[in-house]
């Protein structure tokens, strides 16, 4: 994969593209070096796709699907065996159902325009979830969030952070807390530097600050993303959203994801079916023995509504969810 420093802003085709050249590549923006280092990542093949999906170049559930389907292009422009290729792009990370959700979007036409459409209209779907979740918020609202559900994390303007810019853009936000999200940081690193770039007040808080901050009255309420919902509204997140969503539960504040429908999985009932993936314990320490799972599932009635592009979803999910 080939390196190169590139400018700040924060476009779709910033975020993940694919390049026609000869030789053809996805070029993704590398979250893992902000917001210190502004550069992108090439890819080349279909591995190295898959290599930068499981190493966390990319990261967020639908912008995974989004580098998914460029890798699938990708494949197709390389003359790859296409079975193979989705093999190999569905096994590289196992939670975020927006990755087998775009592989199959891409199996009967894997081109690249099929590919840049789809990533087109994940960015409108969060344009319209935002604009739907905006109205969840009062004038003075002060939010908090939990790791990063930015462009980054969507290919293009956010799911809640979208959500807080909404907010922001029609007067109705004061402020918002970003839990840092341990251990990669995703809230201190990527939401930080995003809210910072559209010029949204925010302060960075350690994950175990998030009670006692509530508890002081200084939370209207919680808006996060999501990597798999089930049919039934229990939504896998960012480990630490379940602490969320039971502190938010003792101080009667509500907890709102925001997420695209690509990201509601029908075919599981609930969260129980969920895979939950465990990663390397050395990002945890490299000293100890330590356990890493990067997701948890909240119960759907510590859910206080999920928004998609189509509206704000109260229960019960199993009827309201499209």
């Amino acid at each position: 994969m080939a390196v190169s420093v590139v400018s700040r802003e924060l476009e779709p085709e910033r975020i993940a593209r694919l390049e026609e050249g000869d030789p053809p590549a996805v070029v993704l923006l590398d979250q893992r070096r902000l917001p210190d280092e502004i550069a992108e990542v090439a890819c080349r093949s279909v591995a190295e796709v898959a290599d930068a999906i499981r190493t966390m170049v990319v990261r967020g559930a639908p912008a995974i699907g989004v580098a998914a389907a460029y890798g699938m292009a990708l494949a197709a422009l390389r003359g790859e065996d296409l079975v193979e290729a989705e093999r190999t792009l569905a096994a590289s990370r196992p939670t975020a159902v927006n990755l087998p959700w775009a592989l199959a979007q891409m199996r009967d036409d894997p081109t690249p325009e099929r590919a840049r459409v789809l990533h087109r209209e994940e960015v409108e779907r969060c344009r319209r979830m935002a604009a739907h979740a905006a109205a969840l918020f009062r004038p003075g609202t002060r939010a908090l969030t939990h790791c990063n559900a930015g462009g980054l994390a969507t290919g293009g303007y956010g799911s809640a952070v979208g959500a807080l810019r909404a907010a922001w853009e029609r007067g109705l936000l004061e402020r918002v807390l970003v839990d840092e999200t341990r251990p990669l940081l995703q809230g201190a690193r990527l939401t930080a530097w995003e809210l910072e770039t559209v010029g949204i007040p925010h302060a960075v808080i350690a994950d175990s600050a998030a009670g006692s901050l509530m508890a002081r009255g200084e939370v209207d309420l919680i808006v996060t993303g999501a990597d798999r919902i089930a049919s039934n509204g229990d939504t896998a997140n960012k480990i630490g959203t379940y602490s969320l969503a039971v502190l938010a539960a003792h101080h009667g504040i509500p907890l709102y994801v925001v997420a695209p429908t690509s990201t509601v999985d029908h075919a599981i009932p609930d969260g129980s079916a969920i895979p939950i993936e465990e990663r390397d314990p050395a990002e945890v320490t490299s000293r100890f023995p330590a356990r890493n799972p990067a997701f948890d599932v909240t119960p759907a009635e510590l859910i206080a509504a999920i928004v998609t592009e189509h509206g704000v979803h109260r229960p019960p999910y199993a009827e309201s969810l499209p």
